[in-house]
């Protein structure tokens, strides 16, 4: 039986995340609290007119423990994402979300993350709305919804639109306000106007769940996982060690416990496109 069971934890969120977080947080016994007008937009927006002030892991530990100080709850928990370049595959966008689980009954904090597998993240100048007839089927729009601002003015965005009237207009005003006509249209990757971002938090807070319903092989303490990796697999030419990921690594978030093992996928060699000296 788990621990957390008929728990309350604080969940940090203004965007409705409890759609994609609830469920799986259900699995442990834990009920999700969400506090009331708690503005996680203080602590940065994905629209830039409030820069984040730090890394996206320690906002994510601030905005968790944001929740849990409105709420007055000893567990908490929240998500931060990220969006930009692919970090391994050049040209394509990713986005990387980070989700923290704070235990101060037992002093633990708990971090998973994952590499978004689709995302729709992108963004365009333009001068009229006509010019992205072409763009709107990339970014899944309507379904997903996207942000509007002066190229010249940031902090005059408009966001959460998903209508192409309202799309149009927002376009039209926002040329008509820049200095240099010209309008930007990028996504919303808010989560609650964006489904391809829930799913993606959805699913990462299963492999919490799960990691916190495991318990550590030495000390017992909830929350034992894979938490990095050892490069160095061989090229199945040469033998050559490459940057390829060898082996994953498990740890305890309160004692010293580790365990290196073979990678999941089986896989004992890579293809001679990834080795530095077959494919320099």
């Amino acid at each position: 039986m788990s621990i957390y069971r008929n728990r309350r934890v604080s969940l940090a969120t203004r965007h409705a995340k409890e759609l994609a977080i609830a469920r799986p947080l259900r699995v442990l016994g834990l009920e999700t609290i969400v506090p009331a007008d708690l503005d996680t937009d203080a602590l940065g927006t994905f629209s830039g007119e409030i820069p984040r002030d730090g890394a996206p892991r320690d906002v994510c530990l601030r905005k968790a423990r944001l929740g849990m100080a409105v709420t007055g709850l000893r567990l908490g928990i929240a998500s931060e994402g990220s969006f930009g370049p692919h970090p391994f595959v050049p040209f394509v966008p990713a986005g990387h979300e980070i989700m923290t689980f704070v235990d101060d009954e037992r002093g633990l904090i708990v971090t998973e993350s994952m590499w978004a597998k689709w995302t729709n993240y992108n963004h365009v100048e333009v001068s009229g709305f006509d010019e992205l007839v072409e763009w709107l089927p990339k970014v899944r729009f309507p379904s997903h919804a996207l942000m509007v601002w002066p190229k010249s003015n940031r902090a005059a965005v408009e966001k959460g639109i998903e209508t192409h009237n309202a799309l149009k207009t927002a376009v039209e005003r926002a040329a008509l306000a820049s200095s240099d006509g010209i309008a930007w249209v990028a996504t919303d990757m808010r989560a609650h106007v964006n489904p391809s971002r829930m799913s993606t938090i959805r699913r990462l807070a299963f492999r919490l769940a799960r990691r916190l319903a495991t318990p550590c092989p030495r000390c017992g303490t909830p929350g034992w996982g894979r938490t990095d990796f050892v490069t160095g697999l061989p090229c199945e030419m040469c033998g050559t060690s490459t940057e390829q990921i060898k082996a994953e690594v498990f740890t305890c978030v309160a004692c010293d416990c580790r365990d290196e093992r073979p990678r999941s996928d089986g896989l004992v060699r890579t293809p001679a496109q990834n080795c530095p000296y077959c494919n320099p």
